[in-house]
C-alpha cells in the first residue's frame, strides 16, 4: 500500500521500520515532518489488536507534553490522523459478533484518544480486511483505492 502513494507529491512516507531499526526514533526530525504534514497516516498492520511497536514507541517519544498536548502543546491541533491498517481476518470476524467480539474501530479508540489529545481529528480507519490471504488483483485493488483515499484527503475531502 505505501508503495502505490509513495509517488504522489503531497505524501511524504517515513518508513519507521527503516529509519529507526535499533528502535532509537530522531525526535526532531520526526517532529519537524509533523509540522509540515496536513494530514498525518499511521499505516500499520494491526498487531495482537494494536499497532506494531515502533508505532507506540514513535508515539510515546514523539507526542511530548509541552509540543503534543498538555499546556503549550499545540504544534498539532487542527491537523487530521488517518489510521490505514491490513487485518489478518476478514470484515466478519471484526464485527461485535464476530470472532473477534469487536470492529476495528473499537481497537483504535487509544490511537483515536491519542489524536484528539493532541487536537487532532481521527478519521474513520481504512481497512484492507482479510490481507492475508488477498489475491495480487485484490492488493493491488485495494492499494489504488487507497492512493484515490489519499488524494481525496489531500484535496480537503472525506
Amino acid at each position: 500500500m505505501a508503495e502505490a502513494v509513495r509517488d504522489l507529491a503531497e505524501v511524504t512516507v517515513r518508513d519507521l521500520y527503516g529509519l529507526y531499526p535499533d528502535y532509537v526514533i530522531d525526535v526532531a526530525a520526526e517532529q519537524q515532518a509533523l509540522l509540515k504534514a496536513d494530514i498525518l497516516v499511521w499505516h500499520h498492520p494491526l498487531q495482537w489488536y494494536s499497532g506494531p511497536p515502533i508505532l507506540k514507541e514513535w508515539i510515546d517519544c514523539v507526542l511530548v507534553r509541552g509540543w503534543a498536548y498538555g499546556h503549550g502543546g499545540t504544534a498539532l491541533r487542527g491537523k487530521r490522523v488517518l489510521s490505514a491498517i491490513s487485518t489478518g481476518g476478514k470484515l466478519e470476524a471484526y464485527q461485535h459478533d464476530g470472532f473477534h467480539g469487536h470492529t476495528v474501530a473499537d481497537f483504535m479508540r487509544p490511537y483515536e484518544r491519542t489524536a484528539t489529545l493532541c487536537g487532532m481529528t481521527f478519521l474513520e480507519p481504512f481497512v484492507f480486511y482479510g490481507s492475508y490471504a488477498a489475491s495480487e488483483a485484490q492488493v493491488h485493488e485495494h492499494a489504488q483505492a487507497y492512493r484515490a483515499h489519499l488524494q481525496r484527503l489531500a484535496a480537503g475531502q472525506r
